[in-house]
């Protein structure tokens, strides 16, 4: 076990020279800082790794660093070789931290946090998302790879029901990113191994905590899918993520999570509950930043029959489908109407498509009608609600 850290010896030079970094990287709209013994300092930049300097971290320096900013978690660090925890920078931004242990030495990942509260709008975000914050009950994920924006996303969620209505939300997270203050509203926020001992215990506890929203930052095992459901089913909005790509991945992960034999029950109890999954990938804009292309199901009759029949391949086709009733949309339709508003390039929404044969024959058709009256009107680009024939055949734009 290490020894505690003795403050008064430390000269925090090593901290702020991270400050300088971390403000280098909020000025160039960056997303993560790395920091590595025995390299430079680098950040991702519009999802590109890029060197901040030339001068290495020595491992000395390192640990120091460490030392500084965990002081007397320090000697848990060097116990469990890993940790998390958060930094502020100022009154505008926070950074959640993973710190590490690797071959030649510390390491540690910092993520952005603005201090300022997301919203649906400002994040761009299809608006289905406004009608699924004001359930009462139910369960709504928000999947997608690390590092695509899931947080954020249910901060624009959470920041909404603080303000349009009067309940109480409680929060699960590993560590707390996003802080809000009660407006509407009371929020209860709970940092894991800070306030609490787990997910799963934690969202035993908010069942006896007199919630009508519960946030679970990660849906990481069995117990914690399964207190989450019940928590839906006994009448509470409950709100979390997990790392599947889409929609139909989604809910085959979470039944094939459980043994076979409690497979139909899970089912049963997940058509049941599911409220909603919004799926997300970034991409690249034309202005060089990066924009969220959300993939989009809301439950309704045929989703349910789905998940109830085990018949998950056919959800991307209801997706399609729905799109003018329900509001759902596919990863295809949300690129191609990303590449219509003129905010991404014809190359990325082939990069990022599900299937890059639909999807280039969807710009292909777009092109082409563009062109045609283009050179008719000699006038603004096509409104997608233009587009007559080949919604329904491939991508399902609205008529």
């Amino acid at each position: 076990m290490a020894e505690s850290v003795n403050v008064s010896e430390l000269t925090f030079e090593m901290t702020k020279k991270l400050k300088f970094y971390l403000s280098k990287l909020v000025e160039h709209g960056g997303s993560d800082l790395h920091v590595k013994t025995g390299t430079s300092i680098r950040g991702r930049i519009n999802g590109e790794i890029l060197p901040f300097s030339k001068e290495v971290l020595a491992y000395q320096e390192g640990l120091t660093l460490a030392k500084e900013l965990l002081r007397g978690r320090f000697p848990e660090f060097v116990e469990k070789k890993n940790i998390d925890f958060t930094f502020k920078l100022n009154d505008e931004y926070r950074f959640r931290v993973n710190m590490f242990f690797q071959v030649d030495g510390v390491s540690a990942v910092f993520r952005t946090i603005p201090m300022v509260l997301p919203t649906v709008e400002s994040l761009h975000l299809p608006e289905v998302l406004n009608s699924l914050c004001d359930l009462s009950r139910g369960l709504v994920l928000v999947t997608g790879p690390t590092g695509s924006g899931k947080t954020t996303t249910l901060a624009s969620m959470i920041n909404r029901i603080n303000k349009n209505q009067k309940k109480h939300i409680i929060t699960i997270e590993d560590p707390v990113e996003f802080i809000y203050k009660d407006e509407s509203c009371v929020v209860n926020q709970r940092a894991i191994g800070q306030d609490a001992l787990s997910f799963a215990d934690a969202l035993r506890a908010a069942l006896r905590e007199d919630p009508d929203v519960i946030l679970v930052g990660e849906m990481r095992d069995l117990e914690t899918i399964e207190t989450a459901m019940h928590a839906a089913e006994t009448g509470h909005l409950v709100l979390s993520t997990l790392h599947t790509v889409d929609a139909k991945e989604t809910i085959g992960r979470i039944i094939g999570m459980f043994p076979g034999s409690e497979q139909n029950r899970i089912k049963m109890s997940l058509a049941s509950v599911l409220q909603g999954v919004i799926a997300q990938r970034l991409v690249k804009t034309v202005e060089r930043g990066r924009t969220a292309a959300v993939e989009v199901l809301v439950k309704n009759a045929r989703i349910e029959a789905l998940i109830l029949e085990g018949r998950e391949m056919e959800i991307p086709d209801a997706l399609k489908e729905g799109k003018e009733v329900y509001k759902t949309q596919t990863f295809d339709q949300a690129l191609l109407e990303l590449y219509a508003e003129g905010r991404i390039e014809r190359s990325e929404a082939i990069k990022a498509s599900t299937s890059r044969n639909d999807i280039t024959m969807a710009l292909d058709f777009y092109d082409a009608e563009k062109t045609q009256k283009d050179k008719r009107k000699n006038e603004a680009p096509v409104n997608l609600s233009e587009l007559k024939t080949y919604d329904k055949d491939i991508i399902g734009l609205k008529q």
